[in-house]
């Protein structure tokens, strides 16, 4: 019997669902302000449900299974990816390295796992100056869709094939999954604009801005687009069709999302479906709208999990963490080929100071960047 637990950091709330010989024992979600605020508030939780064989810890940009006893000041760097330009900063973030840190001291039996970019089964070629192809918490997503398409229609994981559109509360991400094995993404910051976040940003603008704060990566979605950033992705919904600014916004995200699911569909054609997650397809108008945009490239389903109140992300990390643990997802975990997973996210930097950038952040890194 396995008893484990799964966490998504996400960016309007930490979601955690918690499996016991694969049935659900826990399924509840905390607004991220709160553990930002007070770390221990996540720590609690944890703390009550122990006994755990393993916890897959919120692992942002990803890191290739390090455990949480061994977990460095790099890693946490590497998680994170917010340098010393960032204290003070921003809450959430300096939240999460005070977590980190509170985490580190509980012993608890936790594992930070990679992203889409560790992956041996995407091809080097497509990592190519890329760090965001989809987060920890994404690949999780993709866990849960492989499980998902595998049960309706009675297939192996190996059989499954589809593209996967998570649509979050800030970011929006597309990836591909092929053969049961992630294949290809385009991350929130390299993909389609999200509701509060740009997606990827223009080279140009990016040189304007110079040396800009991380918050920057956080704006210039649809709310932005607005000019109403306050917004919430429900609120901004009921009024697409009568107010003129947000209808032009939300047109960008839904256009964002076609082009990014035909750009996939050239190099991975002939997937089975089209699969849909995250804060935004829970509302109805957004959901059918992306349906019937999505459905000529295939049938448009969306994701149907395991709990009833995590996020699909944390989901699918106790999915994960159950079959690392050597429990009843063991199959899917060793189809995803999870367990080879290596390197780091700057890997696979080529432009002209790619030695340096290398150099700073993953030998010479900012140590108490985020120190409160």
């Amino acid at each position: 019997m396995t008893r484990v637990l799964g966490i998504d950091p996400g960016t309007l709330s930490f979601d955690l669902c918690g499996l016991e010989d694969g049935e659900v024992f826990l399924d509840i979600s905390i607004p991220s302000a709160d553990i930002a605020a007070d770390p221990r508030v996540l720590i609690n939780t944890l703390e009550a449900s122990r006994p755990l064989d393993l916890i897959i810890g919120p692992s942002g940009y990803g890191l290739p299974w390090v455990s949480l006893a061994k977990f460095s000041e790099r890693d946490r760097f590497l998680v994170i990816l917010a340098d010393e330009r960032e204290r003070g900063r921003a809450a959430l973030v300096g939240g999460m390295g005070e977590m980190l840190e509170q985490l580190r001291a509980s012993g608890m039996p936790m594992l930070f796992m990679p992203g889409v970019i560790h992956l041996p089964t995407v091809p080097e070629h497509r990592k190519a100056n890329k760090i965001d192809m989809g987060t920890a918490d994404k690949l999780c997503c993709l866990a849960l869709g492989i499980f998902d398409q595998a049960r309706r229609h009675g297939i192996p994981y190996a059989e499954t094939s589809f593209i996967y559109v998570e649509v979050g509360g800030a970011y929006t991400a597309v990836m591909v999954v092929q053969d049961g094995q992630v294949v290809d993404g385009l991350g929130g910051s390299t993909g389609p604009p999200g509701f509060y976040a740009l997606g990827a940003m223009d080279g140009e603008l990016a040189y304007l801005l110079g040396t800009f704060h991380k918050e920057v990566l956080f704006s210039g979605g649809v709310a932005y687009m607005a000019g109403k950033p306050t917004l919430s992705p429900e609120e901004a919904a009921r009024h697409m069709d009568s107010d003129p600014a947000l209808y032009r916004a939300w047109e960008a995200l839904f256009e964002g999302v076609v082009k990014s699911v035909a750009a996939e569909m050239a190099i991975v054609p002939g997937v089975r479906e089209i699969l849909l997650s995250g804060r935004l397809t829970r509302i109805p108008a957004v959901r059918k709208e992306l349906r019937r945009r999505l459905s000529r490239f295939a049938p448009v389903h969306r994701v149907s999990g395991i709990a009833q109140t995590a996020k699909e992300a944390a989901q699918g990390a106790a999915i994960i963490a159950d079959g690392m643990a050597g429990g009843q997802f063991a199959d899917l975990v060793d189809t995803m080929r999870l367990r080879e997973a290596q390197g780091t996210v700057l890997d696979y930097i080529y432009v002209s100071t790619a030695e340096e950038l290398r150099h700073k952040y993953l030998f010479n890194f900012p140590r108490g960047g985020l120190q409160e």
